[in-house]
């Protein structure tokens, strides 16, 4: 202690001692209240992770008092250890009187908690003799327990004993009882009957060497032979359904009959109940007079969904329930049930196709599907029991579903001859004055559109069977060979390729088959049709049913587009090579009558061109409107500037004066059909009836080119007069000037009217011509 003192006084005054960070109080010392408390408890685990070990912090928990005071002595002057001793002397102080102070408030509670203590303390020491007490009870009631569970169970056993000496004298009693018990219920409730037996049969045969037992068992025995004897009457002799057919079987199996027979005797009446089945569908269908005559059928008495309905739910309903009893009761042997199905589902088959054939009428598609859809689903579970008639479903549905299609094709064809007969009216109806009726191009776009949209709307209802919510669709005929063979090529292309040779049918000859021609209208109209068919109709009609119904890779081959647009155009040039003949025809005519109606000889002079060139140029000009209504204009060759002024001549181009022979003068007779043979051999030929093109110039020239050649035939079968001579050079001025404008080369015309002239001129017996101002004044008076 002195030590302490003294190094206290040697370092008092000290300015930098590790202590001089403290905080300091009044009068030059420092005091942390809570310092003794904390070196009590120690400190934080947060601080003295973060403190590093100090041996010389007096507050630390790592404080070594020798290595203090060793650096005290060494680092203090004495002053700092007087003035440090008496700081650590004024915290011991005031630790003691926080000390004194926390045992002061606390007495209480540690006087209150030593109360407690002393209490709970008596309180389980009387715990513990309670518990003593009720252990010993607890062996007390254990040891009485156990005599207990001894004596119960010694009650038990005798029970069982009791009880089962009980159930024997029952069994006895039930075993004597059981012939009673079969006699009752042997015809009101033979199951029951089967059932008290069957319990019965094994005690009996067990105990058969003693006579009363053999006895119970004797009579058991007729009274179950009296049962299967009426089972089997019932069997053979009443009309059973399903069920009570199934149980008879079963009960008589039960009985130990001959399963042989039974099976046999099974399927009989199996086939008598679903052949009664079968005639109730027949009798809807249409029967056939003795005599062989049919008359017409009444329509049925259901549609065709109501009669599949009928057919599924109570024949193939049935069929299939017995055939599943006839496997529960008989095993899967099925030697005899497949074809005994077999020919009952021919027969039921038959029957619907005969149904499906007596839907004459397009009627409604979608009812049609969905029967066919709702036969295919029910017989699902027949084709379990007949693999084999898998396909025989399904070429019925195929076959129904070519039929429709077929019909299809025939309304088509039904539908575009009614329309023809639309525009054949509309054609020949008379007109009042100053009222037109509809155009060639109106009746060619509703022609066309009529019947466009009515193959789109066939088109519609065949998609139907492909349909993805039907079961049949997903068999392989509908994913190729109906959409290939039947819809495209039976159907679509089918109806094109009818459609083009009916079009044609109206050119190729009518009269011969003794039908009525054509007008000629109809005819430019067809083959505009057929044209428009050719160029655009045809890929648009394929591309749509490719579209809705895809062709496989691997499927049949298929109609190429241009094959039919190459039908098409050969329809539409014989159609048009028709009318011109036609029309060609009809102005001929008049040209030939009135050739043939007049005197030659004995005409007189002209003054007129004849009435009937001027309706033969009217008529022309209708045609050439008629005709481009329909048809494009073509290509003209270039026209000679005087084509409408030139000269006429009644000689042949060789003997012409002025330009047209300038070298050639007849100066003495000579043989005019020499001249004309020579020319002819130098002059262009011109094919009278070569094919036209798609276009109105050439038309018009077909038609001009086979009237004036009519003309010229007509001439040289003639003798004329002088005046005939004139006659034929003012009709033929007068064409020359008002054909040459329809014709596609001015030339064919020229040409043509020349050999006129010069066939008149060497079939004259006077050949004086007529001076050219005279036949131009006549002729623009006319």
């Amino acid at each position: 202690m002195a030590a302490v003192t003294a190094g206290s006084g040697a370092g008092s005054g000290a300015a930098g001692s590790p202590e001089a960070t403290d905080g300091s109080t009044g009068g030059g010392g420092w005091r942390r209240p809570h310092g003794p408390l904390q070196r009590y408890y120690g400190p934080s685990t947060a601080e003295a992770a973060e403190a590093a070990p100090d041996p010389t912090d007096i507050n630390g928990p790592h404080f070594d008092p020798e290595v203090f005071m060793t650096k005290v002595r060494s680092e203090c002057p004495l002053g700092q250890l007087l003035a440090r001793e008496a700081a650590l002397g004024r915290e011991i102080r005031a630790l003691d009187s926080d000390m004194q102070t926390l045992l002061y408030e606390n007495y209480n509670k540690f006087i209150s908690a030593t109360d407690t203590i002393r209490k709970m303390k008596v309180d389980f020491r009387h715990m513990e003799a309670e518990m003593d007490d009720l252990a010993a009870n607890m062996e007390a009631i254990s040891a009485s327990s156990a005599r207990v569970n001894a004596a119960l169970q010694d009650r038990h056993r005798r029970g069982a004993q009791l009880a089962g000496v009980q159930a024997l004298l029952r069994k006895l009693q039930a075993l004597v009882e059981v012939p009673g018990r079969l006699r009752r219920w042997a015809g009101t409730e033979p199951a029951r009957a089967l059932r008290c037996h069957a319990r019965a049969r094994a005690v009996l045969r067990h105990y058969r060497h003693l006579p009363s037992f053999r006895a119970i068992e004797d009579e058991s025995h007729a009274i179950m032979a009296d049962l299967a004897q009426h089972l089997r009457t019932r069997l053979r002799c009443e009309m059973l359904n399903p069920k009570e057919l199934t149980e008879c079987v079963e009960m008589l199996l039960q009985l130990e009959e001959p399963a042989e027979e039974l099976s046999e005797e099974f399927l009989s009446q199996a086939g008598a109940r679903l052949e009664a089945e079968l005639a109730a569908l027949e009798a809807e269908l249409h029967v056939a007079e003795p005599s062989g005559t049919t008359t017409t059928p009444p329509p049925p008495a259901s549609d065709i969904l109501d009669f599949v309905d009928r057919g599924s739910s109570a024949f193939v309903g049935t069929l299939c329930q017995l055939a599943g009893s006839y496997r529960v009761l008989f095993g899967e042997d099925t030697g005899r049930l497949e074809p005994f199905a077999a020919a009952l589902a021919v027969r039921y088959f038959g029957l619907l196709e005969r149904r499906l054939a007596l839907e004459r009428g397009l009627g409604d598609t979608s009812l049609l599907v969905r029967a066919l859809d709702r036969f295919h689903r029910r017989l699902r579970t027949l084709l379990e029991l007949l693999p084999a008639g898998a396909d025989a479903a399904a070429a019925l549905v195929a076959r129904a579903a070519r039929e429709r299609v077929d019909r299809y094709l025939r309304a088509l064809q039904t539908f575009f001859l009614g329309c023809l007969g639309d525009v054949r009216q509309a054609l020949a109806a008379p007109r009042p004055p100053g009222k037109e009726g509809p155009g060639l191009p109106d009746l060619l776009a509703t022609l066309a559109a009529s019947v466009l949209g009515q193959l789109k709307a066939v088109l519609a209802y065949v998609q139907l069977f492909t349909a993805r919510d039907v079961a049949f669709a997903s068999l392989p005929y509908f994913k190729g060979e109906f959409c290939v063979t039947a819809v495209r090529e039976g159907l679509v292309v089918a109806f094109v390729r009818w459609l083009c040779r009916t079009a044609r049918g109206f050119a190729d000859g009518p009269a011969e088959r003794g039908a009525p021609a054509a007008p000629p209208a109809l005819l430019l109209l067809l083959a505009r049709l057929c044209l428009d068919y050719e160029n655009s109709t045809i890929s648009y009609i394929l591309t749509l049913t490719d579209e809705q119904f895809p062709p496989q890779d691997s499927g049949p081959v298929v109609t190429p587009g241009p094959v039919l647009c190459a039908e098409a155009r050969a329809a539409a040039q014989r159609l048009l090579d028709h009318y011109v003949q036609v029309q060609g025809a009809a102005v001929a005519q008049m040209l030939r009558k009135s050739v043939e109606t007049r005197d030659w000889l004995g005409t007189v002079e002209p003054r007129n061109v004849r009435a009937v060139m001027k309706r033969v140029v009217e008529d022309i000009t209708a045609i050439d409107l008629q005709v481009g209504q329909l048809f494009e204009e073509g290509v003209r060759r270039a026209q000679s500037s005087d084509s409408s002024r030139r000269a006429f001549s009644v000689y042949s181009s060789s003997r012409a004066p002025g330009r047209y022979a300038p070298s050639y003068t007849p100066s003495a007779p000579m043989d005019t059909h020499l001249l004309s043979n020579i020319q002819k051999l130098f002059s262009e030929r011109i094919d009278i009836f070569s094919p036209v093109e798609f276009n109105k110039v050439s038309v018009l020239t077909g038609i001009i080119k086979i009237s004036l050649k009519t003309l010229l035939e007509c001439v040289r079968l003639r003798t004329l007069g002088r005046f005939g001579l004139q006659q034929v050079q003012v009709d033929g001025h007068y064409l020359q000037l008002y054909l040459w404008r329809f014709a596609s080369d001015e030339r064919v015309v020229q040409g043509l009217l020349d050999e006129v002239a010069a066939s008149a001129a060497h079939r004259c017996l006077d050949p004086v011509p007529m001076e050219h101002s005279v036949v131009e004044l006549i002729c623009e008076r006319g």
